[in-house]
């Protein structure tokens, strides 16, 4: 169910998707290095085996990796439970059960967090796609057309970069975005919480994250329904028309500021 905030607007879902224009307008925008990917969730693994030229596992993986696989080298990988390292990992996406075992995160107890009540407090806190109803699990690149549409799309981000998206999703519809950070299996700030309340997601990717999945040291995580993109990328172009664009020219940090804000509100 989706979370709508008041001064927000409810969004319609598009009957078609023009990736290829959506992603050239998010790269002329955001000059983004990081492919932008789709995530879908899937009742049965036989209707995931049926996307076109998807890959599946030859190794057992964390989700990390999977998505990587799709965001770094432009694969189209399909997963289930059993490709997958542990609980953890499955039981974000809905594949795995959120049973008495995986809520104590005894596994984290001592690692992570200090005592197992802790841990068990950083389960309790995780955004988790309730299990019972998924069996597997795709990502692809949007442009692929493959996921149409998926359920999420990811988009990997600088803090720059990042701001000007946000800037662009409240551009129209105006709304406050809050988002919070688990730490540690921070893919259920992002893509967990996605999938949850189908809302704009920002993440801090963990360390998992970036030992696993290849996140870079300066990326952010951007979780989404693709309904969002046509107006995040509307609110982008009103913004670069007014002079508000990445990257974000510095003007100086002893330069006179009246002259650079003149540019911007007259």
């Amino acid at each position: 169910m989706s979370v709508i905030e008041p001064g927000s607007v409810p969004l319609e879902e598009p009957a078609r998707y023009d990736w290829n224009a959506l992603v050239d307008a998010l790269n002329r925008l955001l000059r983004l290095r990081t492919t932008p990917i789709g995530m879908k969730l899937f009742e049965t693994v036989e209707e995931m085996e049926q996307i076109p030229r998807i890959r599946r596992p030859n190794a057992i993986h964390t989700t990390d990796q999977i998505v990587a696989q799709a965001a770094r080298l432009g694969w189209t990988v399909g997963i289930t439970a059993d490709d997958l390292v542990g609980a953890q990992c499955g039981a974000v996406i809905g594949l795995h059960p959120q049973d008495d075992e995986w809520r104590s995160g005894r596994r984290m107890a001592g690692v992570w967090f200090e005592t197992p009540e802790d841990a068990a407090a950083h389960q309790a806190a995780m955004d988790v796609v309730p299990f019972g109803r998924y069996r597997a699990m795709a990502v692809s690149p949007l442009t692929s057309g493959r996921l149409d549409p998926p359920d999420i799309c990811l988009i990997y981000l600088t803090p720059g970069q990042a701001i000007i998206f946000i800037n662009g999703l409240q551009w129209s519809g105006y709304r406050k975005f809050q988002w919070g950070v688990v730490g540690e299996s921070a893919c259920a700030d992002s893509w967990g919480r996605a999938l949850v309340t189908g809302e704009p997601s920002l993440a801090i990717p963990c360390y998992a994250e970036r030992r696993y999945g290849g996140v870079l040291d300066d990326e952010l995580l951007m979780a989404l329904p693709p309904k969002y993109l046509p107006r995040a990328i509307a609110g982008m172009e009103r913004l670069a028309a007014n002079g508000l664009r990445y990257p974000i020219p510095q003007y100086g940090i002893q330069a006179d500021a009246r002259a650079g804000l003149a540019r911007s509100y007259g």
